[in-house]
């Protein structure tokens, strides 16, 4: 079985549209889908039309590092797809993870574009079909074998930004066999919609420069805010 984990915050209109997606390309799959509300979601109510494959639950903390964790201990699955609340897959996304696992990869991304057609944001796109500085960010939907995931000791929660960067350097780390499919996931531009091109990549480039050079998470989340006009909460 593989596990699907979402971890959301203040996203039900995406959740609305994302998990019937889900259930109607994972039909008569061996697929579970995990939605993993924070904390502080504006409404833990949230109602989503959604089939006896699915699970919503709420998360006792926020963050998304904790969440996916909570999703992870929910999970019934020997494979776990983490995929974020605004990120389309494609159609038959479950067949590249399990053709990827049959080939003796332990992990794996996908390479994406962007919701918008933009030509400074093909750009973008391009470098996840491959590795780069960039490798390893959420919006590419890392799928991982569970005992590879629990072995490596599962997300940290004390990264309270860039959670996925710091367990991608684990796993580079530990040297764990991992792939990048290149058929690509449909990801939210709304970040761009509040900033300037440049001021999104100035960021980027900053923030995991510093994460790279061990600035402290805290540190990073208060620099984000500063940088970007997008609320935290968007996007934990």
């Amino acid at each position: 079985m593989i596990s699907i984990i979402i971890p959301a915050h203040n996203e039900e209109a995406n959740l609305k549209y994302l998990i019937p997606y889900l259930e109607h390309i994972t039909k008569e799959k061996a697929v579970e889908i995990i939605v993993v509300l924070s904390a502080t979601n504006s409404d833990n109510s949230v109602q989503i039309p959604c089939s006896l494959t699915t699970t919503i639950v709420t998360c006792e903390q926020s963050g998304r590092a904790i969440q996916m964790n909570c999703g992870t201990a929910q999970a019934k699955g020997d494979y776990l797809v983490f995929l974020h609340a605004d990120v389309k897959p494609p159609k038959n996304f479950i067949v590249d993870i399990q053709q990827a696992f049959k080939a003796r990869y332990e992990a794996g991304f996908f390479s994406y574009k962007f919701d918008k057609e933009n030509f400074l944001l093909r750009i973008n796109a391009s470098f996840t079909a491959k590795d780069s500085l960039f490798t390893g960010g959420g919006d590419q939907c890392l799928f991982i074998k569970k005992t590879v995931f629990t072995d490596l000791g599962k997300f940290n929660e004390q990264q309270v930004i860039m959670e996925d960067f710091e367990f991608f350097k684990r796993m580079k780390k530990n040297r764990v066999n991992y792939t990048i499919i290149k058929n690509d996931l449909i990801v939210s531009a709304r970040k761009y919609e509040t900033n300037s091109y440049l001021k999104v990549n100035a960021s980027n480039l900053l923030l995991v420069l510093l994460f790279k050079y061990g600035y402290p998470p805290e540190k990073l989340k208060s620099l984000h805010h500063k940088l970007l006009k997008i609320p935290y909460t968007n996007k934990q």
